[in-house]
């Protein structure tokens, strides 16, 4: 059975070539994309296809930014009426209940099965087993041919939005405690306390310190599609939930960061002297 993902980023490429080196035939569909991103779907082994192939696979694993979920389920969904087949349409996105919903709305009974993905740990690595695939909705046990091609799939019983909640609630935790150091980090630049703050988390706070040294950097590249999966959190909490109003702001600081990078990254720059000892 072909398995096709959409999204060549580095996290579906790096799943795709798992699949490959275990066995699988991997289909995806890269119209519009960059010579980049071609040339990556080709290094990890991906076949690129037209989308009428793509919606005659066994499997199709979306693995998009958030803001592009609805869209690439439409296409998908497209696609798989115009051919008169029905597949299995697994959405990995870091999305909110809510929008999944949406998605398999979108995706409905008359193309086939949809399930609930979510992903968390960062693309696979030779030597390592990461990252996790949970997955709900699976009562057919769809998933278990993407295990045995050598991905980490972990199952949850419950419903279409289990696993989409799931994303939702890890990635408010590790995401928002990146989100919230930087943000007092740039606090404390901007008020001279920086040096005194940055010992004291050394002292009292190790373990986040060393989260923060980590994790902040590595979140600059990034923090461009952790705008969208922000405001996907506030829309999972709630209007009625007064947290979610962090997560708004959250994403407006990632937003922030992302064009600090484009624009030649001041804050990132402080932040990293800061976080060197510099």
């Amino acid at each position: 059975m072909d398995i096709a993902v959409i999204g060549a980023g580095a996290m579906g490429s790096a799943i795709a070539r798992r699949l490959v080196e275990n066995g699988a035939k991997v289909l995806t569909h890269l119209e519009g994309r960059s010579a980049t991103t071609i040339d990556r779907a080709k290094s990890a082994g991906m076949e690129v296809v037209g989308l009428d192939a793509i919606a005659g696979a066994g499997l199709i694993l979306s693995i998009v930014p958030p803001a592009a979920a609805i869209g690439v389920a439409e296409q998908i969904a497209a696609a798989v009426r115009r051919r008169g087949t029905k597949t299995t349409f697994m959405d990995c996105n870091a999305i909110s209940p809510q929008t999944m919903v949406q998605v398999a709305s979108i995706f409905a009974s008359d193309c086939g099965v949809v399930l609930d993905g979510s992903i968390i740990g960062g693309p696979p690595k030779p030597g390592q087993k990461g990252p996790k695939l949970y997955v709900s909705g699976d009562a057919a046990d769809s998933s278990a041919m993407l295990a045995e091609r050598g991905l980490q799939v972990r199952r949850i019983d419950g419903p279409i939005g289990a696993a989409s909640a799931l994303k939702m609630c890890y990635a408010g935790i590790n995401k928002g405690v990146t989100g919230l150091g930087t943000t007092m980090l740039l606090a404390a630049i901007r008020s001279g306390a920086d040096e005194a703050l940055k010992r004291e988390l050394q002292e009292s706070l190790p373990d986040l310190d060393a989260k923060f040294v980590q994790g902040i950097p590595d979140m600059y590249p990034k923090a461009y599609r952790w705008v969208a999966e922000m405001e996907e959190i506030s829309d999972f909490l709630g209007e009625d939930d007064p947290a979610a109003l962090i997560f708004k702001g959250m994403a407006g600081l990632y937003r922030k960061m992302a064009d600090d990078r484009e624009d030649g990254g001041v804050l990132a720059g402080q932040l990293d002297k800061l976080n060197n000892g510099g």
